[in-house]
């Protein structure tokens, strides 16, 4: 099992419980799933630039990358409808709390001149966002074998909270969050 999924279940449960007040441990907010998409402009120009960072997030992510297309055209971007445009990856159940452990205890402590996390990153129905602004700090992509930095965004959707109650969740996940 997951190391992450343990700790929810045996110490962040309980907690959220007791500080929360909740009548039922269901109610208790839950991580469903982790969003990892990477927004590629340059892939208009070059589509072999798409194929690259795809592979980087199946890489980073340990599952395959789902290529997503442009829903409009626009001109001014040279940019056509179904055009390719970017990458994501959906990651569940086990995948996911692994991802997120690796997150928190091993990217996060790399990017540098980190202050901490923006803990208004949420949409109002308890989801965070937060983007990284290169893929080399993660440890499974090599500095040598890339061709360019690329940023991503990373979603975590949490089911069954507000934003302060999925701040709390995510903080004693290990979020370092700023005061």
């Amino acid at each position: 099992m997951a190391r992450m999924l343990e700790k929810y279940r045996q110490e962040i449960r309980p907690a959220m419980l007791e500080k929360f007040g909740y009548k039922n441990r269901m109610a208790v907010p839950q991580m469903t799933k982790i969003v990892v998409s990477m927004g590629v402009g340059r892939a208009v120009d070059n589509r072999k630039i798409l194929d690259i960072v795809a592979k980087d997030l199946s890489t980073i992510t340990g599952q395959k990358a789902l290529l997503t297309r442009a829903k409009i055209s626009v001109s001014g971007f040279k940019l056509r409808q179904d055009m390719p445009i970017g990458c994501l990856v959906t990651l569940r159940g086990r995948r996911m709390y692994e991802f997120f452990d690796r997150l928190v205890s091993v990217v996060i402590p790399r990017i540098r001149d980190f202050r901490g996390l923006n803990p208004e990153g949420f949409d109002g129905r308890g989801n965070y966002n937060m983007g990284l602004t290169e893929q080399i700090v993660f440890p499974e992509i090599k500095i040598d074998e890339i061709e360019f930095v690329q940023g991503m965004n990373i979603t975590f959707v949490i089911r069954g909270g507000s934003d302060e109650e999925s701040l709390e969740l995510l903080r004693m996940f290990g979020m370092p969050f700023r005061r």
